[in-house]
């Protein structure tokens, strides 16, 4: 492969290489199950989806896995809020989350494992760090000795003993007059009157958060998984801590490339449901934002930039979306007329990639178009091919549809067949899916919108920052040819007029 992905742990972008070949191991951070997912979480799980079908369309043999926290203070906080119980909390919002991640178009992951389910592995876990001298008991809680571990701090870059110092000035509280080390965290937290507990060696209580997935992801993939997935908050401490106390256990690497997306900013915070500045999937959607224009709003951004949430971004968007779903529909609302063959939809969960050149026009389209996603997954450079792809695409639709005639030259109508099939294809990669619904699929204004004139731009300066400046001169240039001249300023800001 020659793909890149940037790896937090070594800070540096890489060339990714399967521990088995043909195979890919991922494990991603899933939600806490007390609430609705907001757009913060549609933003995680549609790059994720889109690497994972990029993976899979490359040829490789992918194992997802994804987990649920369906157990936790938050969780029981809402059940005593509602005079309701953990597993009712959990069971309602796992159901919501099935149901907004395939409205999105996300792939299923393979196992969805939950922290109640894996108690024995945690337990054991636990044991075997207790054994090791890495964990001590307290009362009925058990701590991980963070300073046991030597490389604690080598994802986010802390040190530790510059913490210690830090935390001179807190006052003590119950808890951590019972550890070793101020930053030392829970593995097992012992019962506490009125909540939910599960028996073990330690006595009754249930599992800490970070000690769930480093199990999880041991019962599921193995010591040593590929790629670890989350979202740029779970550096410290989840992931941190999930590396201190597996490989602890294991003496092994836990992962070798570790993946962070980040943030979606509203006003310049982050959104979150702990600040109420959050969006839900569910109430969006209800809005009347189209599945398929949320997804291309998240995929127009880099998946580790942050992603500003403005209703004028948001429009954008759906005006992008439009046009391009217009191409995408062609084939189906007028494949007959323009005596195309029959061509099955696109199953995502057995995309291969194709190897022939459909043509000499589309081969270093799609050429292009695996550049980007090779390039640490530069989604925004993909839709500008998908784009590129689908201009004579979309002005035939708009012919069609006002009533003009089907017939075509023969070789043309092949070419754009086959046009049409590719965009088809890589679209799919992306995760994105024709939508018949009459407000998206109809005419769509053929002039260049501007969410295909940003994903112009940002290729452009991805172009320029690899030194392919011949790159870089044609996007310009064709964006030239249709009236759009570019003003390249200070700072890497590249600004745009229409002539």
């Amino acid at each position: 492969m020659t793909l890149r992905l940037t790896n937090t742990l070594t800070r540096r972008t890489e060339l990714f290489t399967p521990l088995r070949s043909g195979k890919a191991s991922i494990y991603c951070c899933g939600v806490t199950v007390y609430d609705l997912c907001h757009l913060g979480h549609a933003r995680s799980y549609i790059n994720w989806d889109v690497l994972r079908r990029y993976l899979i369309w490359s040829g490789l043999d992918v194992s997802f896995v994804q987990n649920f926290t369906d157990i936790d203070d938050k969780i029981l906080k809402r059940a005593s809020e509602e005079n309701s119980s953990m597993t009712a909390v959990s069971e309602r919002n796992i159901d919501a989350f099935h149901t907004d991640m395939d409205s999105l178009g996300i792939l299923r992951p393979d196992s969805m494992p939950r922290a109640t389910q894996c108690l024995d592995g945690i337990r054991a876990l636990i044991g075997e760090l207790e054994a090791k001298g890495a964990a001590y008991s307290a009362d009925g809680d058990v701590y991980f000795a963070v300073m046991k571990h030597s490389g604690y701090g080598k994802l986010s870059g802390r040190d530790l003993s510059e913490q210690q110092e830090n935390a001179g000035g807190r006052v003590a509280d119950a808890e951590g007059a019972r550890k070793q080390h101020p930053f030392d965290f829970a593995l097992w937290k012992g019962a506490k009157e009125g909540e939910p507990s599960f028996p073990s060696p330690w006595g009754a209580g249930r599992p800490g958060w970070h000690i769930e997935c480093s199990a999880m992801v041991r019962a599921e993939l193995g010591d040593t998984i590929d790629i670890h997935l989350g979202g740029a908050d779970l550096v410290f401490p989840h992931h941190e801590n999930e590396i201190a106390q597996s490989e602890a256990a294991t003496g092994k690497e836990l992962a070798q490339v570790w993946m962070h997306n980040g943030m979606v900013n509203v006003g310049g915070q982050k959104m979150s449901k702990s600040l109420g500045n959050f969006t839900t999937i569910r109430a969006l959607l209800e809005s009347g934002v189209s599945p398929m224009t949320l997804r291309l709003f998240v995929l127009q951004a880099h998946y580790r930039k942050p992603l500003d949430f403005t209703a004028d971004a948001l429009d954008a968007a759906a005006t992008g979306w439009k046009g391009l779903n217009a191409a995408l529909g062609l084939g189906e609302r007028h494949g007959q007329s323009l005596g195309w063959p029959a061509t099955p939809a696109l199953a995502p969960e057995a995309l291969v990639g194709t190897t022939n050149d459909p043509s000499e026009t589309l081969g270093p389209l799609q050429q292009r178009f695996i550049d980007a996603m090779d390039d640490d997954l530069n989604s925004s450079g993909a839709l500008a091919v998908l784009f590129d792809l689908a201009k004579p695409l979309r002005a035939l639709a708009n012919r069609l549809d006002r009533g003009d005639g089907a017939d075509r030259p023969a070789d043309e109508v092949v070419a754009l067949a086959l046009r049409w099939q590719l965009l088809r294809d890589l679209a799919a990669v992306l995760g994105l899916r024709c939508e018949a619904d009459s407000e998206t699929t109809g005419s769509a204004d053929d002039s260049t919108n501007q969410v295909e004139i940003q994903a112009a731009i940002d290729a452009r300066i991805t172009a320029k920052s690899t030194k392919n400046y011949a790159e870089a001169d044609r996007i310009r240039d064709e964006l030239r040819a249709q009236g759009i001249e570019l003003i390249d300023k200070p700072g890497g800001i590249t600004e745009w007029i229409r002539r």
